[in-house]
């Protein structure tokens, strides 16, 4: 179980988060997890910008300091491990100590940077299982201790962090991902009357460090050959599309899987 770092001074609790604060998500909550550094970063600071409260939920607990910190009074930081049911629900108590709710999540994630290249055939079961546990049963962990919080409120959004993999050959990291888009459709039609929408981002190739520690130059050289757009994406490029399907701008949108991939990846 991971613990939660920092602690909540009780004259905090609760704190009006709009406070000189403007955007689409004024008096909304956020938990972003996997948002210590790289695509989830920048999904909690696009947040922040438009007037959220944000929840930093990482197991990197020096880096996600930074970020909350960085982020200002209407960021938090807990220390969160997705795969352990448990963890997920001290980040639901956090989040409702500290803000008075729920009304957003964004389930992003995940073992990638350094991650092992290797075969569903080869690959070593332990290791399978503890990825699996994160990449893609994380979702629902998160998912099952945030979405009574986020009825409570009338209802909000949750978006899930998939790739462009599930539809290429890319070994257990794919099939997680296959995994998160069913999970999306599934969670979509079991939470619609709850008035909680559930969509995923399918990214393309992404400019990032963990990127940069798995992929080969070479492979992503070659990747961004056959893109439409012949450039590899950055995280930047995601945020607007999160943004949106988080926003009631979306309201009538679920259970659909986006691919933001520089024209990757074309389905009929």
């Amino acid at each position: 179980m991971s613990e939660t770092t920092g602690s909540v001074d009780a004259d905090a609790r609760h704190a009006d988060v709009s406070v000189h604060r403007t955007g689409r998500f004024v008096d909304k909550v956020a938990i972003v997890t996997g948002a210590a550094g790289g695509i989830g970063e920048a999904y909690a600071r696009g947040l922040a910008a438009e007037g959220a409260g944000v929840v930093i939920a990482d197991m990197d607990a020096e880096r996600g300091e930074v970020v909350a910190k960085d982020l200002g009074d209407a960021a938090l930081f807990v220390r969160t491990d997705v795969s352990e049911p448990a963890s997920a629900e001290a980040l639901a108590a956090a989040t409702v100590d500290r803000f008075g709710g729920i009304d957003l999540l964004v389930n992003n994630a995940a073992i990638y940077a350094g991650m092992q290249l290797d075969t569903l055939l080869t690959v070593d079961w332990d290791y399978y299982q503890r990825f699996m546990s994160v990449n893609m049963d994380g979702a629902l962990v998160v998912t099952r201790a945030c979405y009574k919080h986020i009825g409570r409120r009338g209802g909000g959004a949750i978006v899930n962090q998939s790739s462009t993999a599930a539809w290429l050959y890319a070994g257990f990291y794919g099939l997680a991902k296959v995994g998160i888009n069913g999970l999306t459709q599934q969670l979509a039609a079991e939470l619609g009357g709850r008035n909680i929408r559930v969509n995923a981002i399918a990214p393309g190739p992404i400019d990032t460090e963990a990127t940069r520690s798995v992929v080969p130059a070479e492979m992503i050289d070659a990747i961004v050959t056959g893109l439409a757009l012949k450039r590899r994406g950055t995280p930047a490029d995601l945020v607007g599309l999160c943004l949106f399907l988080l926003s009631d701008e979306a309201s009538w949108i679920t259970g659909q899987i986006f691919n933001v991939d520089g024209g990757q990846i074309v389905r009929s």
